[in-house]
């Protein structure tokens, strides 16, 4: 089968429990996800089935948004509350102050990655390293947030707040909430956080791992619901013919006009490939559609 499954995953699993669930449930080997979830995080995962996962680059580089609280006074190893608590010092501020302070991280910003991260420094993921107990000189890197909204703010020695955060990919969450409470003059850590969208990708499109497993084909988006927001064209069948074979195009010779691309190339509601502009030409990114066998 191809095609995307948004799940909602629980807390607990790791992304890539989940996929191996999804193997186990579809019968194939050919699985795999865009963008990883903590394992005590819950909310979407996209998940990839078949000739699909090669689509998963286009979802996986869309904004994303969470909802998360935000323990302060309390920092841990991990940014979050999966971690050995470091330090403890109540913290006096009120929400107006949380307000202000927030605005410092909206924007194009900079952090710097948590040790628990799964990027890669000298060839070692930075987790694999942490549950060795190894701390390396992390560099800082560019994300974007677009907004952070405050829905709940508990005061006291100890506060917390419940947030929302629209932002680019590669923000790390865990990040913010201790950089918010370093800049009110204290530690902080992440208590729990969901992840309500990937894209337009959301939670009224998400199935638990039970209702998959009870009817996976109803819990399964075509390949084009996977590119849904990209510029597409409507192909003729001849055009359609030479995209299956991952044919080149002259730019003039579809209706791209000013528009920059990637192209979600359709016959119909199937899609057939994703093309780029390369050059002076249009260019197969990915063929997801098989060639039509001659009569």
């Amino acid at each position: 089968m191809d095609g995307l499954v948004v799940v909602d995953k629980p807390s607990g699993w790791t992304s890539h429990d989940v996929v191996a669930r999804m193997r186990r449930i579809f019968g194939q080997k050919r699985v795999g996800h865009a963008g990883t979830l903590d394992p005590d995080a819950t909310g979407i995962l996209l998940v990839g089935l078949g000739r699909a996962t090669r689509l998963l680059k286009y979802v996986q580089e869309t904004g994303k948004v969470y909802e998360g609280v935000v323990s302060f006074g309390i920092a841990t190893d991990t940014l979050d509350a999966a971690g050995v608590e470091l330090q403890r010092e109540p913290m006096s501020f009120a929400r107006a102050d949380l307000e202000s302070a927030k605005s410092r991280f909206i924007g194009d910003i900079e952090q710097i990655p948590p040790m628990v991260s799964a990027i890669k420094i000298g060839g070692k993921r930075l987790h694999e390293l942490a549950r060795e107990g190894i701390e390396v000189e992390r560099p800082p890197r560019p994300v974007h947030i677009s907004s952070i909204e405050i829905s709940d703010f508990q005061d006291g020695p100890f506060p917390t707040a419940a947030i929302t955060v629209a932002c680019g990919s590669g923000t790390y969450i865990r990040t913010l909430a201790a950089d918010l409470g370093t800049a009110l003059g204290g530690y902080a850590h992440l208590q729990s956080l969901r992840r309500t969208f990937v894209g337009t990708f959301g939670l009224a499109e998400a199935h638990s791992l039970e209702a998959i497993e009870a009817d996976p084909p109803a819990c399964t988006l075509s390949p084009a619901s996977m590119v849904r927001d990209l510029a597409s064209i409507a192909l003729d069948p001849p055009q359609s013919a030479v995209v299956r074979h991952g044919g080149v195009f002259a730019l003039d010779a579809l209706p791209i006009g000013d528009t920059e691309g990637p192209f979600a190339l359709l016959d119909g509601d199937e899609l057939i490939a994703v093309y780029e502009r390369r050059g002076s030409g249009l260019k197969a990114s990915v063929v997801v559609a098989l060639p039509v066998e001659s009569p």
